[in-house]
């Protein structure tokens, strides 16, 4: 198959553990995730089979939504609750109010330093790999941005907790965000529950269960979970181009399209006979928009969004 699930994650299970699981459920090897979550974390875990895999990319790149809980008044040197604590202060003088006010100026864009359990890279090794070892290197400050944080619940205390809901772009560390919170009050914090409940648009209210998909499987239904490219990518504008022009993009060959695309852009390519393409690249020359294929993608997947 090729396509997109839009996988529910448990709690438990590494972001390679779930895609080990949908290797055997959908027996083909060519699987893949867009965007790592943490064994403790839960919710949606975007998943690509055979040539979707190819737009891991661009589904990587889209926004995200959490809904976090954080401890404040304990710091962790994992900035979350598996962690060794490594310092304690009383939050009990922390209010809502305080909080609030704390919390909006982390909205916008700001600066992150990824933490040592992140899956970035130091010298060909993950960052994560080396903090097993006890091993601690500096890592460079990085611009993400907050979109919107919202208070959602909080509870007064020595060790005062707080839940939000966080939506963001991507690369966004939320585990960074509440302790940088957490520090910015003067008593420290950690994350202690996440649950993504967005990629893109992928919402965790359609997402299936690896349970879910096992049966199925037995029942005979996968492709009732198996969500075309072209849907997938459907926040992209659509390029249309002439059926006989197909050879030509399969060809990689540049072709003039129909869209509302600006130069640079990057777009769905379709044929007016509703065949999908695959992805590429606007250029604007003397007012006729030409499309420069990027990532040539049929896609056999029927084109409804489910």
């Amino acid at each position: 198959m090729d396509g997109v699930v839009n996988v529910r994650k448990a709690a438990g299970p590494t972001s390679h553990d779930v895609v080990d699981a949908l290797r055997r459920v959908f027996g083909q090897k060519r699987v893949g995730h867009a965007g790592t979550l943490d064994p403790m974390a839960t919710g949606v875990l975007v998943v690509c089979l055979g040539k979707a895999t190819r737009v891991v990319e661009y589904l990587m790149g889209t926004a995200k939504e959490y809904r976090a809980r954080m401890v404040l008044g304990r710091s962790t040197d994992s900035q979350d609750s598996t962690g060794a604590v490594i310092d304690e202060r009383d939050a009990s003088s922390i209010t809502r109010e305080a909080l609030e006010r704390a919390i909006s100026g982390f909205v916008g864009e700001i600066e992150q330093i990824p933490p040592m359990v992140s899956a970035i890279k130091h010298e060909g090794r993950a960052l994560y790999k080396l903090a097993r070892e006890g091993k601690t290197v500096d890592r460079a400050a990085r611009k993400v941005t907050v979109h919107s944080i919202e208070l959602v619940d909080f509870t007064p205390g020595v060790r005062a907790e707080a839940e939000m809901v966080v939506a963001c772009s991507s690369g966004t560390y939320i585990r960074t965000l509440c302790a940088d919170i957490g520090a910015g009050l003067g008593c420290g914090g950690h994350m202690s529950m996440l649950e993504r409940t967005r990629v893109g648009r992928f919402g965790i209210d359609d997402a299936v269960t690896v349970e879910e998909l096992e049966q199925a499987k037995a029942d005979g239904r996968l492709d009732d979970y198996v969500i075309s490219m072209n849907a997938a990518l459907d926040y992209m504008p659509l390029a249309v181009l002439p059926d006989e022009d197909e050879t030509s993009v399969l060809h990689g060959s540049p072709v003039v399209v129909e869209c509302e695309a600006g130069q640079g852009e990057t777009v769905r390519m379709s044929t007016e006979s509703g065949r999908f393409l695959g992805v590429g690249t606007i250029e604007v020359v003397d007012g006729s928009r030409i499309a420069q294929p990027k990532k040539v993608l049929i896609d056999p997947t029927p084109e409804v969004f489910r």
